[in-house]
């Protein structure tokens, strides 16, 4: 192993940070035959071109600067006899670790990474790693091919291509870790935005491929924020923004924070938090998170009731378009939110407040359609004829049935974006030329025909082919020029999976998978 002489655990905190604490790992297997490892420098690597072999013996010269035996810094050696290779192919593995003791600071307590939960040590980890390679392998195969074949036959060979791509990514994105309790915490980084850790317009973007391949994974990120919210520190009435900056989660720091209302994103959150419990609920057929919480979602129900259907000026999760008024976007996340809450309150026996929330709902829709209409398709905000955005919170409302808007709605949209794409997409709205990966796929997903989603689809299978930035995947970028304008390695393209939360017997597939190998 190789880490520094100085452990600064948990001290920094950030965007595009690398991480100054813990220690690397190179593991050799002893079932699989011979093998040379040593901890050396520049010297080695000379000895093995000249020898075939690398010093018995460590260099243990320490503690010293990274560059001070140049040209290589300290490093672990592993040299791997693999004898003659002919005709027959010849295998052989090591397996590379890492071990950071103390993965985040909730309120001001060290949490430990997850696996600690069954395993005491990190080399019982490792020693459980090589155990169970070769099964994991076969089965991670067998993953990898059904996942292909179902995203293949949910939206086509181009929109597997970018579900693939985005698959890694956006797990992780994201920490694993157990609380004193022992229970599990998804914890996302916000990356190359503001690095704020578990924000909730971040989970929400993301959720469709958690709640696909396991729900559970979904509660695992609510719960800390949802122990947040209803702690004496948050002191609103709608849902808070993010935990901190990563890996400190000790309080929000977006906006104003703990203190005031200043560029917060109530309507936005509100309506987050709610859907995600309620898309829970609808896949796990359980309401058991929602009842835990159920004060919380009421209070932020009635936020919404009261501010949602024609929102102030303020933020939404595009917060880099800046704030907007009279949301159209935001309005329906508002309706799709309340309806989701009394779809839940019905569902948990509550079946006064199931009719007023949803009765209320119906009566915002009802209004949305002709305060929002713009001719041949639906305005960006209220109040601003001749403006146009994708309105991808709509998804929701087949999702998880809610039909609370008529479908001609999305059907007009539809044919709308379809007129507007330039050759790598579908902008946001009509205030510039970028998009966000995530929500084009989301606006396709409202299409009622394969043959419509894949002509949305299609331009952003060409920009990640086309595109000459050579970054981890990005969902921000322009539509004319095929570049990053920003945000990369970001959970948020998990979002791209939500096509196949729209096929329900897809999605009751994958669910009902991930209990069964639990």
């Amino acid at each position: 192993r190789i880490g520094t002489s100085r452990q600064p655990m948990l001290e920094q905190f950030g965007d595009n940070l690398r991480i100054d604490w813990g220690y690397f790992y190179i593991a050799v297997p002893q079932d699989d035959g011979p093998a040379e490892l040593a901890a050396g420098n520049g010297s080695y690597r000379a000895r093995f071109t000249a020898t075939g072999h690398i010093p018995a013996e460590d260099d243990l010269d320490q503690p010293r600067m990274p560059e001070s035996r140049y040209p290589a810094p300290p490093s672990l050696n592993v040299a791997l006899p693999l004898g003659t290779v002919g005709p027959a192919v010849v295998t052989r593995h090591l397996l590379l670790a890492y071990d950071d003791i103390y993965s985040v600071e909730y309120m001001h307590q060290k949490l430990l990474p997850y696996w600690r939960k069954e395993l005491p040590t990190f080399s019982a980890l490792l020693k459980a790693a090589e155990r169970d390679y070769q099964p994991l392998k076969k089965r991670a195969e067998q993953y990898d091919s059904d996942l292909q074949h179902d995203l293949v036959l949910a939206g086509g060979p181009e929109y597997a291509a970018i579900a693939t791509l985005a698959f890694r990514q956006a797990i992780a994105a994201h920490k694993l870790v157990e609380d004193a309790s022992g229970d599990p915490f998804l914890m996302p980084k916000e990356n190359f935005s503001n690095g704020s850790i578990s924000t909730v317009d971040v989970i929400y973007p993301s959720s469709p491929i958690f709640l696909l391949l396991n729900p559970r994974l979904v509660e695992a990120q609510l719960e800390p924020v949802m122990r947040y919210a209803q702690g004496g520190r948050w002191k609103f009435p709608f849902a808070p923004h993010d935990l901190g900056i990563y890996p400190l989660a000790n309080g929000q720091l977006y906006g104003g924070g703990e203190a005031s209302e200043e560029d917060q994103m109530p309507v936005e959150e509100s309506g987050d938090m709610i859907l995600m419990v309620a898309a829970v609920a609808h896949a796990e057929h359980n309401t058991g998170f929602a009842a835990r919480y159920w004060p919380l979602l009421s209070k932020w129900a009635d936020y919404l009731l009261d501010k949602g259907f024609d929102p102030e000026n303020q933020l939404s999760t595009d917060d880099f378009a800046g704030h907007l008024a009279h949301n159209t976007n935001l309005s329906i996340k508002a309706i799709e939110a309340l309806a989701a809450y009394a779809q839940l309150a019905d569902q948990l026996g509550d079946h006064k407040t199931a009719t007023r929330y949803q009765s209320a709902a119906k009566a915002m829709t009802d209004k949305w359609s002709p305060m929002a209409k713009g001719g041949d398709h639906y305005r960006l905000a209220f109040d601003k004829a001749g403006t146009w955005s994708q309105k991808y919170n709509l998804v929701w409302d087949t999702i998880l049935d809610l039909h609370m808007f008529p479908g001609e709605i999305a059907d007009q949209e539809i044919t709308f974006y379809k007129s507007h794409q330039n050759p790598f997409g579908l902008p946001l709205d009509n205030r510039a030329t970028y998009t966000k990966l995530d929500w084009t796929i989301w606006s396709a997903t409202l299409a009622r025909n394969s043959a419509d989603f894949q002509t949305i689809v299609h331009p952003v299978f060409q920009f990640l082919d086309k595109s000459t930035d050579r970054v981890p995947m990005t969902d921000w970028y322009d539509t004319v020029s095929a570049r990053e304008v920003g945000f990369q390695a970001r959970s948020v393209v998990g979002g791209v999976y939500i096509k196949l939360l729209a096929d329900p017997v897809l999605w009751a597939k994958w669910v009902r998978r991930a209990s069964e190998t639990r």
